[in-house]
């Protein structure tokens, strides 16, 4: 009991400032964990930690030359990291660099404009696998993706069933690559993607396929693929791929990632945690009085 005491005494001591600490230190956990879905990011924390344990246990049995060794490794670790892992690094600080702010802020206007776009998407991936005609569409959220809409052509175009199909037409200029769409407008087309260097994926999936993966995995982008060989439609989130796909179940998927029910309590964790620091802030001036 006393322990518990101890504790709980420390908590009343605690002030808005370590609150605002903790909260911060939260966010960023919880920002940074989605980073680590990735292989080539988990690679750089392995490392990271195999590292900083070795260094412990050399200190800790006194094996002076390891330990040696070890140090000199540390001091130029990061730079040794930057030069090893510079392609990961660049996504991770992409990814950090690219994320809606007003999303973070609780600011982002409801996404309901999205059941159109979603609805015209669905019957151009029916018609587009009916014909076996293939296709890669990006659905971008917080990452706002810029980095892939230089290798790609601008459109800024409204999303529609025709306006799909003729982009991903065979003969078509821009048939070749991703469109993306971003703010429920087609931003652009023939984009180039990181492919997915994942060895769960079946040797039966192509380049696109991979591709889709690829950008699931670096970034928190829904990513729709039809499959020029079978007609099938799949649905890449996260770094995993959902395969054979009917109309119906395409279109409740991307409702489900892209449409979020909305309810009277805000869902931002920065908002959340925010009012909940209010109302115990009123509620210790009003003890305090």
């Amino acid at each position: 009991m006393g322990r518990l005491e101890l504790i709980w005494q420390q908590i009343q001591g605690m002030h808005f400032t370590d609150y605002l600490d903790i909260i911060l230190v939260a966010f960023l956990i919880y920002k940074l964990l989605p980073l680590f879905r990735s292989t080539g990011t988990v690679r750089i924390a392995w490392v990271v930690g195999v590292i900083i344990v070795a260094s412990l246990v050399t200190d800790a049995l006194d094996l002076h030359a390891m330990s040696y060794i070890l140090s000199q490794v540390l001091a130029v670790g990061l730079l040794a990291l930057v030069v090893l892992f510079q392609p990961e690094l660049r996504r991770m600080i992409d990814h950090l660099s690219n994320i809606n702010l007003k999303n973070l802020l609780g600011t982002q206007k409801p996404q309901q404009e999205m059941v159109p776009v979603i609805a015209q998407t669905v019957r151009a991936c029916e018609a587009m696998s009916r014909e076996r005609i293939g296709a890669l569409i990006v659905f971008a959220r917080d990452n706002r993706l810029d980095e892939y809409f230089k290798t790609g052509t601008m459109i800024e175009g409204k999303v529609s069933e025709q306006l799909i199909r003729n982009i991903f037409f065979p003969k078509a200029a821009l048939h070749d690559g991703a469109m993306i769409i971003r703010d429920g407008l087609v931003t652009a087309a023939s984009c180039v993607l990181p492919l997915s260097e994942s060895d769960r994926l079946s040797l039966d999936l192509g380049t696109r396929h991979r591709a889709a993966v690829g950008m699931s995995e670096v970034s928190d982008a829904v990513v729709v693929v039809v499959s020029e060989e079978t007609g099938a439609i799949s649905v890449a989130v996260g770094g995993m791929l959902k395969r054979h796909l009917a109309p119906q179940t395409l279109e409740r998927l991307l409702r489900n990632e892209l449409c979020p029910e909305e309810t009277d309590e805000p869902e931002n964790l920065v908002v959340k945690l925010y009012q909940k620091l209010q109302k115990k802030g009123k509620g210790g001036s009003a003890d305090e009085k």
